[in-house]
């Protein structure tokens, strides 16, 4: 049996105002400047754009002001959860109904677990990177913290998450929660803080195979035998609408705004960018790929919608 997904993310937040407010204007490389694409005027509040390969600046406005950044969170949570050292992807980890009930309080996003199926993990990132599924990520965090309780286990969890982000220099972020939905408004990162998370991610071979599939159907163990066929639509709308597109993840938060963590490859060059607060994240980030790939002309990107029934993020 098929289950579609509906719903949508509603992640309630807090505005942060913590930070360094910087000059507005957008910031290229010496390199970029001198090609003859002209920099791309962006409306997000924050972006930036990176070498893959070599970590340099591409493109940058206001790069280190920090902000919410919604579901692009899950970045991480999916991180931690590959960079654990001898992790098993084909670990059974069965479907709690905690899960659910904090999706259902919520009005997150879903993966649309079922109570007492057991999905991998390789499965459960699948489930929380496609659909942008809360119900995966609060799976993954439950199996991948430390403790007694659900709750010290999930606490557990968002320390790795923090401790990773001090590993990989990203000096202006801080997690409190492994999904983006935050109560207290202490989830904040940069632009620039998380394409530095992006570029080591997509170093991941697993990663980069989950962040680029447009969907997928998974076949979990369902409640009491059986089989049961979950089917997920990745929110990342820049998939099949441009041209060389490999990932990574959307969000969306009161606060935060439409949010996107986004990778192309052409020609054997790989861009990682991101977007925070842009209501125009898909347009803005084909600009900014077409300049880090020296197009001379900035063509207008069509975005091709999601199917009927798919999550939005």
């Amino acid at each position: 049996m098929t289950f579609g997904i509906s719903g949508g993310r509603r992640a309630a937040a807090v505005l942060l105002t913590t930070g360094a407010v910087l000059a507005a204007g957008p910031l290229v490389s010496p390199a970029a400047a001198a090609s003859a694409t002209a920099a791309p005027k962006v409306s997000a509040k924050g972006a930036f754009l990176m070498d893959a390969s070599s970590g340099k600046t591409v493109f940058s406005k206001s790069a280190d002001t920090k902000r919410q950044m919604a579901s692009t969170t899950k970045t991480m949570a999916v991180a931690v959860v590959l960079d654990t050292k001898g992790v098993n992807l084909d670990k059974k980890v069965t479907v709690k109904q905690t899960y659910r009930d904090y999706v259902a309080k919520n009005g997150a996003s879903t993966a649309d677990l079922r109570t007492g199926d057991k999905l991998t993990v390789r499965q459960l990132l699948y489930g929380t990177m496609l659909p942008s599924g809360c119900d995966a990520a609060y799976a993954l965090a439950d199996t991948f913290g430390s403790g007694s309780t659900v709750s010290a286990r999930t606490k557990s969890f968002i320390s790795k998450m923090n401790a990773k982000a001090k590993s990989l220099g990203m000096t202006n972020t801080k997690f409190d929660s492994f999904d983006g939905i935050s109560k207290a408004g202490n989830n904040y990162s940069t632009p620039r803080d998380l394409a530095k998370l992006a570029r080591h991610a997509m170093k991941n071979s697993t990663f980069k195979a989950v962040v680029k599939a447009a969907s997928t159907k998974q076949k979990a163990t369902a409640k009491g035998g059986g089989t049961r066929t979950y089917t997920w639509y990745n929110t990342n709308k820049l998939l099949g609408s441009y041209k060389g597109a490999t990932g990574a993840k959307t969000g969306t938060g009161t606060a935060a705004g439409p949010c996107l963590i986004f990778s192309a490859t052409k020609n054997g060059k790989s861009l990682v960018g991101v977007i925070l607060n842009d209501s125009n994240r898909y347009a803005d980030a084909g600009k900014m790929l077409d300049y880090g790939f020296g197009k001379k002309t900035t063509s207008t990107l069509k975005v091709k919608p999601l199917p009927q029934g798919a999550q939005q993020d």
